[in-house]
């Protein structure tokens, strides 16, 4: 199935320790690119998260957030990391010693700095809060990954429903061109006749054999037949195919700017108009698809 780049999943759990809610956000990137804002105490899960959504995800600009709540009777017992106070310590009278009139921090402010305070629930069981966060970021993944297929699903509807004007807009072309070739050389004949101009028959019909050739489209019109069957043969295969997707637009677009140039009627001029709205209207959807 085709997948939107598009989406956003929310889902939460709970332990003894506390609450944890995971949030993922995807939106239009030429490649994979994943985000994490996680907790100190689960940084050690970032690599292994991340490797599960290049397995899941081809595509797309990927944000996971995650918020920890801890119960209120762990929060009632607070420990300070003496070690990383330190640490801390000495990199501030460093700081000290090579700038002046520095403002003294507060005890809040050291606090606040990460690791040095043992947020609530790090003291208790740490595997059950790493688990708990494993659970719930593979169910916002799935949920993420049932939003993009929904989106995909609609976007590929849009994008066939298109597809199928294209068609008919090639085939009423088709349809046409004899007629219009037609009327091309009966006013080539009149105007001649308009200024009393002869040419031989041979030398007549040569001339008029050049202007056809020069408006014949014939080959645009295989051409754009054979990207459009491509474009519903790849729709048809599914899975990550918006880059090749946006490739035939780019040549469906040549060819109706080529049909466009050898136009020979205000009928054909604006099939090759509506064509090329079409060929956007695709391509702006593509873009979306993963």
């Amino acid at each position: 199935m085709i997948k939107s780049m598009t989406a956003f999943a929310r889902e939460r759990g709970e332990c003894s320790q506390g609450s944890l809610v995971v949030e993922l956000r995807s939106v239009n990137h030429r490649y994979l690119d994943c985000y994490f804002k996680l907790p100190d105490q689960l940084r050690a899960l970032e690599n292994k998260w991340r490797d599960i959504l290049r397995k899941d995800l081809a595509r797309g600009k990927v944000e996971c957030q995650v918020r920890w709540q801890a119960e209120a009777n762990n929060s009632t017992e607070i420990s300070v990391n003496l070690q990383q106070l330190q640490h801390l310590n000495g990199a501030v009278a460093q700081v000290e010693a090579l700038m002046d009139n520095l403002q003294p921090a507060t005890a809040l402010q050291i606090l606040a700095w990460p690791g040095v305070l043992d947020n609530a629930g790090e003291s208790g069981d740490e595997d059950e809060v790493l688990a708990l966060a494993d659970k719930v970021m593979k169910a916002a993944l799935q949920t993420l990954i049932d939003n993009r297929l929904r989106e995909g699903t609609q976007l590929a509807a849009s994008i066939r429903q298109r597809l199928n004007a294209v068609g008919e807009q090639v085939a009423l072309t088709r349809e046409l061109m004899p007629q219009l070739l037609l009327q091309q050389q009966q006013r080539i004949e009149k105007r001649l006749q308009d200024i009393n101009l002869e040419l031989e028959p041979q030398r007549l019909e040569q001339e008029l054999v050049l202007i056809a050739s020069k408006a014949d489209v014939e080959e645009e019109l295989d051409r754009l037949d054979v990207h459009v069957e491509e474009v519903g043969r790849v729709l048809e295969q599914g899975g990550p195919c918006g880059r090749r997707l946006d490739f035939l637009m780019q040549e469906l677009n040549r060819e109706a700017n080529t049909l466009s140039s050898k136009s020979i009627a205000s009928s054909t001029t604006q099939n090759a108009v509506e064509l090329k709205v079409l060929i956007e209207q695709m391509r702006e959807q593509i873009q979306n698809l993963e």
